[in-house]
């Protein structure tokens, strides 16, 4: 079985390797690809039966549990490529598969993986997010739909009504979401006996009045009771009991026990804390209404933006809500300039620098910008919780800013509630600085959040690069390896049917290029919902003296050059951009080779074997477009096995283009680099003629 996290080249070149080595050493083999257009060739029961061993070239996680009783094999996916025969030699003494959870460690050898919490953090969220998704934009269209202006400003949906009972499922939505992100990060530690006790234990996280706080401890708490949680699990699966027990060990005892544990623990011990928190802030915040006004609108700002509904945003929102009813409603219309900019700022960093995002994110982006302005503050939490060292200082900084401007205006709010509904409801008092705190605020936050999240993923580009001169064809760098860098909430995103966040990746390996991301800008890296292409008519009749037609049309003797002229990668990919706008489907070279530089910037997509497809999704193309030139001296592409590339493909395809035919034409480019005669033959080539001949086998 192989899988990348893009689920593209990387996922069928293993694959192919696998196949190739077993037929030269006489062995029968069947390999699923979990790509990005879903599982292929997949294993049978009888399938699995039958095999002598299972080898998983992987980084992402796979279902283990069809192969217990099995010898499994698990490394990354670098060592399908570049390892195949020892691997099929090495899994005839593999450890017997006994069905110990769905995320062991991979082999010694195989490359290290990203570390579990990682993996598990981003599993709570790509559960999480529709959770979030769908519950904030219930509320938010109830009550916009349902909503009845008060007299004071503030908005109620009448009780019993059709709207009411909308709110009603939205707000289940929202209460569920924070035992689901707990739940689901225990899930990925310690496997099916660990989600009960992570989603109770993320449920009591949520609820204060079981520790005697007026606030639960939100989606931080849920954090952590889903890592306390998964490890507990983990921890009793090793304590020995009688053999007729442990039937029942993963169904009874185990979720009993430590949902018990987990449960007693949060209340006794954790509780506390949050309770002397939440009530020794309130205490201190009374003491400062006399102090500037700036100053506490930016105290009031960070706190709102910190935790998302946690004890330090309920405590800024409850302190501020109750002065209302004294009279003083300057300190409420501070926390009401905060509580919409986090998911305005976000929402907007996904529209500021799209590259950064994957297609999940970006939409939840989205679902982000239209519950900002219903001052739903939890539209950011996918965010915050995906990238808290990223997200959570950026929305800091901008609530901060958007409290201190609305506290140097002078600016109320006669309402317990925040954001752009209350203004338009007539709650506010000095609307026009209400909005301006609330837009610099959102501006402050998106370009904080992308440049932080430029930065980071620079260093890990960085240090991929820094890693492949130490490790060679397996370089690792930390505890991730070089092989691709995924973007949070999604970081997962790109898996399955519409670039989705479900699968949990694992970076393994060395020659996958390390800016990858699911479900990102780069077109290996879109899921099932996006990129279809829809060629002109001509491009299907010039492919060649022999009419071939060479990936459906998309490469046609207008885009194959026998020589590069360019020396160097950014030399290389304008000389292709160039090339591929003689079809006339490239509107503007500058733009295309802008974004291709952009997504080398993430990550070298240079595949090794002296093979590059550089790649760009963007409206500066028309329709799909596939390039092919040779380098007879080579190009330094940053290729992870060291190799220069002499054989380039570029690919680029409309932003909003649809389907996934672009994706099946990588998957098959992929699988036929990795014939060494097929690239020897192309290397050989006399002309474009002949290239166009050679490049026609790719069926």
């Amino acid at each position: 079985m192989t899988a990348c996290p893009t689920g593209i080249a990387h996922t069928y070149m293993a694959a192919e390797k696998l196949t190739q080595a077993a037929e030269s050493l006489g062995h029968e083999i069947k390999v699923e690809t979990q790509g990005s257009i879903g599982a292929e060739n997949v294993l049978s029961d009888n399938d699995v039966r039958e095999a002598d061993g299972i080898i998983i070239a992987a980084d992402k996680d796979v279902d283990r549990s069809r192969f217990v009783g099995k010898r499994v094999l698990a490394v990354g996916v670098a060592e399908g490529i570049h390892h195949p025969e020892r691997l099929i030699e090495r899994v005839r003494s593999a450890p017997v598969h006994e069905g110990e959870g769905t995320g062991a460690a991979a082999e010694p050898g195989g490359g290290k993986e990203r570390s579990v919490g990682y993996k598990a953090l981003m599993n709570g969220v790509s559960y999480m997010i529709p959770f979030v998704v769908v519950g904030g934009l219930l509320i938010a269209i109830s009550l916009a739909l349902g909503g009845h202006p008060q007299a004071d400003g503030g908005l109620v949906i009448p009780d019993g009504s059709f709207w009411k009972h909308v709110n009603d499922v939205g707000v289940i939505g929202f209460t569920l979401m924070v035992p689901i992100l707990s739940g689901y990060i225990a899930y990925a530690i310690g496997d099916r006996p660990a989600l009960v006790p992570g989603m109770i234990g993320g449920w009591i996280a949520n609820t204060g009045a079981l520790y005697d706080s007026k606030a639960g401890a939100g989606f931080i708490g849920a954090i952590v009771t889903g890592f306390l949680a998964g490890y507990l699990v983990q921890w009793i699966k090793k304590v020995k009991v009688p053999r007729f027990v442990q039937p029942i060990m993963p169904i009874i005892v185990i979720p009993i026990v430590a949902t018990t544990t987990l449960g007693l623990f949060f209340i006794y011990v954790i509780g506390k804390p949050i309770s002397w928190v939440f009530t020794h802030l309130t205490s201190w915040l009374g003491g400062m209404t006399g102090s500037s006004a700036i100053l506490l609108g930016a105290i009031l700002g960070l706190m709102i933006a910190f935790d998302m509904g946690g004890p330090v945003n309920k405590t800024a929102f409850l302190f501020g809500a109750g002065l209302i009813a004294s009279g003083n409603q300057t300190v409420m219309g501070m926390c009401a300039a905060a509580i919409p900019v986090m998911p305005l700022g976000q929402g907007l960093a996904t529209l500021v620098r799209r590259r950064l995002y994957s297609e999940q994110e970006r939409e939840t982006g989205m679902a982000a910008l239209f519950m900002g302005v219903f001052g739903i503050s939890e539209g950011a939490i996918p965010f915050a919780a995906a990238r808290p060292a990223q997200v959570i200082p950026a929305n800091m900084l901008g609530g901060a800013v958007a409290g201190a401007v609305a506290g140097m205006a002078g600016v109320t709010d006669a309402v317990p509630h925040g954001g752009p509904i209350v203004a338009v409801l007539g709650a506010v008092g000095g609307v026009p600085m209400f909005f301006l705190a609330v837009v610099i605020g959102t501006v402050v936050t998106a370009l904080t959040t992308v440049t932080l999240v430029d930065v980071a993923e620079r260093r890990k580009g960085g240090a991929a690069e820094a890693g492949a001169a130490v490790a060679g064809n397996a370089a690792v760098v930390g505890d991730s390896a070089v092989e691709p860098v995924v973007v949070g909430v999604g970081a997962g995103g790109g898996g399955a049917a519409g670039g989705g966040v479900a699968a949990e990746p694992r970076t393994v390996g060395a020659v996958v290029p390390a800016g990858e991301r699911a479900g990102g800008d780069g077109t290996e890296g879109e899921g099932a919902g996006g990129g279809g292409i829809e060629g002109d008519a001509d491009d299907h009749t010039d492919g060649g003296a022999a009419g071939t037609e060479v990936l459906s049309g998309y490469l046609t003797e207008r885009t194959v050059r026998r020589q590069l002229v360019a020396g160097e990668k950014e030399a290389a990919i304008r000389e292709m951009a160039e090339l591929a706008a003689g079809t006339g489907r490239v509107a503007d070279v500058d733009e295309l080779v802008r974004v291709a530089l952009a997504r080398e910037a993430q990550g070298t997509t240079g595949l090794g074997e002296e093979i590059a497809i550089p790649h760009a999704k963007t409206d500066a193309v028309t329709a799909p477009v596939v390039g092919f030139a040779r380098s007879a001296d080579g190009i330094d592409w940053g290729s992870l096995d060291g190799t220069l590339a002499k054989l380039v493909f570029m690919i680029a395809v409309p932003q909003e283009a649809a389907g996934d035919e672009h994706l099946r034409i990588l998957a098959l480019l992929s699988r036929k680099l990795m014939d060494g005669d097929f690239r020897a033959r192309l290397q050989g080539a006399e002309d474009e003629a002949a290239i166009l001949r050679v490049l026609g086998e790719i069926q």
